[in-house]
C-alpha cells in the first residue's frame, strides 16, 4: 500500500502560453538577420510558470486555464500539456477551446539576460470558465491566480477564499478591469508595470497606499532587481533583493510568485516567505532555461544561508 502524498498542494490558475525562446547576443535590429546561439520550446505564462517553480519547490502543483482546441488540432496546446506532465503539472482541469488557437510567444534573451517579448493571446480564450470551482479548489493548500484571464479565476478564487486557505493573485498585467479580484484573495503581489498602470501613479509607495482603499489583502510589489515593497498595517516596508549576475530573468516574476505561495501553504508569515521567494528568484536569474530554470528546495535553503 503506498504512503499518503503530504506534500503541500498549490493550485496554480490563469494563463498558460507556449514560449519559443531564442538566445542572442543582442536583441534583434529591423531589417537585420539575427543568428541564436540557443533555442528551446518551454512553457510559459504566468500561472503556468508558478506550477513549474513550485514543483522545483518539492511541492504538488495543478495548473488549470484555457487553452485552444481541441487536442489534436490546436498543436501548442497539445505541446504545452505534454511539457507540463514532464514537470509533474496536472493540468487536468484546462478546458480546451474549440477553433481557438492557445496564447505563444516569441522571445529572445539578450546576454545581459533581458528579454524581448513577442505574444499572441486569441480573445476567444476569455469566453472560458472553470467547470467546478468549488472541486478544484477543495483538497489543495492554497491558490494563486494571476490576472490574464480575470473572469476564469473569479470564481476559483472566490471558492477558495471561502475555503479560508491562501490565494495570491500575481497582479502583473496593467489592467483595471480586474480590479474585483482584489477583494476575492488574501494576498496581492503587483509587478511594477502593473501597480503603476492600475493605481495610475509612478510612485510605487504610494500606489500601494491608493490600492489599499481597493481592498484589505496583503499587498506588495516587485520591482525586478530593486527591492520588494509591501504594506505592513499601513506603513511601507522593504524586503532587500539579491544581488546575482544575471543570466535570464524569464520567468522571474512567475517564481517569486509560486515560492511565495508555497510559503503560505507552509505557514511562513509574510516578510520571511517574501524572503525566501527573493533568494529563489534571485538563483533562477543565474541560469538560462527560463522557468526551467527555477531552483530546488535544497538550493534556495542553501543560498539563503550563504547569503544571510
Amino acid at each position: 500500500m503506498s504512503s499518503p502524498d503530504t506534500r503541500k498542494h498549490i493550485l496554480c490558475a490563469g494563463i498558460a502560453v507556449l514560449d519559443l525562446v531564442f538566445r542572442v547576443e543582442s536583441f534583434p535590429r529591423p531589417d537585420r538577420k539575427t543568428q541564436a546561439s540557443e533555442f528551446g520550446t518551454i512553457n510559459g505564462g504566468n500561472a503556468a510558470n508558478a506550477a513549474v517553480a513550485i514543483a522545483h519547490l518539492g511541492a504538488r502543483a495543478s495548473f488549470a486555464g484555457p487553452l485552444g482546441g481541441p487536442a489534436g488540432v490546436d498543436t501548442v496546446g497539445d505541446t504545452f500539456l505534454s511539457l507540463a506532465a514532464k514537470e509533474g503539472i496536472d493540468c487536468s482541469a484546462c478546458p480546451r477551446i474549440a477553433g481557438v488557437p492557445s496564447p505563444i510567444s516569441a522571445i529572445s534573451i539578450d546576454a545581459r539576460g533581458e528579454r524581448a517579448i513577442v505574444n499572441y493571446r486569441d480573445e476567444g480564450l476569455t469566453s472560458a470558465r472553470a467547470d467546478d470551482p468549488v472541486g478544484l479548489v477543495a483538497n489543495v493548500d492554497a491558490v494563486i491566480a494571476d490576472n490574464r484571464f480575470p473572469e476564469f479565476v473569479q470564481e476559483v478564487c472566490a471558492a477558495a477564499l471561502a475555503r479560508n486557505i491562501p490565494v495570491v493573485l500575481d497582479a502583473d498585467e496593467p489592467r483595471r478591469d480586474s480590479n474585483a479580484l482584489l477583494t476575492l484573495v488574501s494576498h496581492v503581489i503587483f509587478s511594477a508595470e502593473g501597480l503603476r498602470a492600475t493605481a495610475g501613479t509612478d510612485h510605487l509607495g504610494r500606489a500601494l497606499i491608493e490600492m489599499r482603499k481597493q481592498t484589505n489583502a496583503f499587498l506588495a510589489v516587485t520591482d525586478g532587481a530593486n527591492d520588494v515593497l509591501w504594506l505592513d498595517e499601513g506603513e511601507l516596508r522593504q524586503v532587500p533583493a539579491y544581488q546575482v549576475d544575471v543570466v535570464d530573468t524569464l520567468g522571474a516574476g512567475d517564481t517569486f510568485h509560486g515560492a511565495f505561495t508555497l510559503m503560505m501553504a507552509e505557514g511562513i508569515s509574510e516578510r520571511p516567505a517574501m524572503r525566501f521567494a527573493a533568494a529563489t528568484a534571485a538563483l533562477k536569474c543565474t541560469r538560462y532555461g527560463g522557468i526551467l530554470a527555477a531552483p530546488t528546495r535544497g538550493e534556495v535553503e542553501a543560498f539563503l544561508a550563504a547569503h544571510d
